[in-house]
């Protein structure tokens, strides 16, 4: 595996390294100790470095600049922000409608990125079935997870409250946007 680099926000993290193109990430669900306990180590075994960028401080919008990534609500719509909700910093809400896909947040990068993660919350709390989806560079979409019910989500399983960790890893090719939603109509949800 080549040397990774990684950025972690609050609502996102990031870990970059260069690469030929390849087959598409492969996508992780889990509680965010755990979830983000496996992210890290994959970065370390890796000679990666893990940075944190909580967020903080954002306020209601349709886009925020990070510096060297923008987060965007797809369908270009101001999100609400839900502080305090996700352990480690601020989060923007996802209220899913029915062009589902429009109304999740893409991450855009400065510098094409190999992997990803966010903290989630609120998901798998009704609608059911809901679904988590992510898609790369305006690709293919690809399936995180399913919930016929509130136990599906990891972190309610465990006993941590309504909260996971997705992680995504690409070791042979880059990639400078992602998109994530979900189809729980009528759930809100954070990212």
């Amino acid at each position: 595996m080549k040397k990774l680099t990684v950025t972690l926000a609050a609502a996102a993290s990031v870990l970059a390294f260069a690469g030929a193109a390849g087959a598409a990430p492969v996508v992780t669900n889990g509680t965010i100790p755990g979830g983000t306990a496996a992210f890290d180590a994959t970065v370390a075994g890796a000679n990666g470095v893990v940075v944190l960028d909580a967020l903080s401080g954002l306020t209601q919008a349709s886009s925020w600049d990070r510096g060297a990534y923008t987060i965007s609500s797809t369908d270009g719509s101001t999100r609400s922000i839900d502080s305090g909700y996700i352990p480690s910093g601020d989060a923007v809400g996802i209220s899913p409608y029915a062009a589902a896909g429009s109304s999740g947040l893409t991450f855009t990068f400065d510098t094409p990125i190999n992997a990803f993660g966010l903290e989630i919350g609120d998901w798998a709390t009704c609608c059911y079935t809901s679904n988590l989806y992510i898609a790369f560079d305006g690709g293919s979409v690809n399936l995180v997870a399913s919930a016929n019910d509130a136990f599906d989500n990891p972190g309610n399983a465990a006993n941590l409250g309504f909260l996971n960790f997705i992680g995504a890893f690409d070791t042979s090719s880059t990639f400078s946007t992602v998109t994530f939603y979900g189809d729980g109509f009528g759930e809100y949800l954070v990212a």
